[in-house]
């Protein structure tokens, strides 16, 4: 009987090493911008379009020579689509507080009176470790004489250190810039 109980604590402490760590999950955070006098009253950030090989829960640290860097056990806390947007629904209310912001993807079924469209080509680093974040910009008004514009963005940030949380910070500050760019963009449509 002993022996039997032995075998089981040992084959128990052995499946127990086996078992993968949790994984370290991180988040993107707003960055505060520049305060835009006007803007549309209501704003529709649609969902974004994301490069299919950001498309993981696994952070993407580079997509630099023909192969992806991932870490294991370095995942975002949700869907990075729809962190994003969360991101920068809080960033364009923010910068743009008279007007309402809002997303598709959330609770608010009313259409904008105008729209945004996000398709997020590159947010990863290069081989010198700068964070690149490379996106086109589509802003729609439905206003009468509003207007639709088309314009690229590219940024790159500078992390901190040479670790993920800096390589994370610096693409929350990308994002912060993409943000600046877009509140610009609802000043004209």
């Amino acid at each position: 009987m002993q022996r039997r109980t032995m075998m089981t604590g040992s084959v128990l402490l052995a499946l127990a090493g086996c078992a993968s760590p949790q994984p370290d999950l991180y988040t993107l955070a707003a960055v505060p911008g520049a305060v835009q006098p006007g803007g549309p009253r209501s704003v529709m950030l649609r969902g974004i379009g994301l490069a299919r090989y950001l498309e993981r829960p696994e952070i993407v640290r580079s997509s630099e020579d023909y192969r992806l860097d991932i870490r294991a056990n370095a995942w975002w806390g949700e869907p990075l689509g729809a962190m994003i947007s969360r991101i920068l629904v809080q960033e364009l209310t923010q910068r743009l507080p008279a007007s309402s912001v809002f997303s598709e993807g959330g609770a608010i079924s009313a259409e904008g009176e105008t729209s945004v469209e996000i398709n997020l080509q590159r947010m990863d680093s290069d081989r010198t470790g700068m964070v690149l974040l490379r996106a086109q910009i589509a802003v729609q008004s439905r206003r009468a004489g509003g207007r639709g514009l088309v314009e690229n963005f590219a940024t790159q940030v500078a992390p901190g250190a040479g670790d993920l949380t800096s390589a994370v910070a610096a693409m929350s500050l990308g994002l912060g810039q993409l943000a600046d760019k877009i509140a610009v963009m609802l000043q004209t449509a």
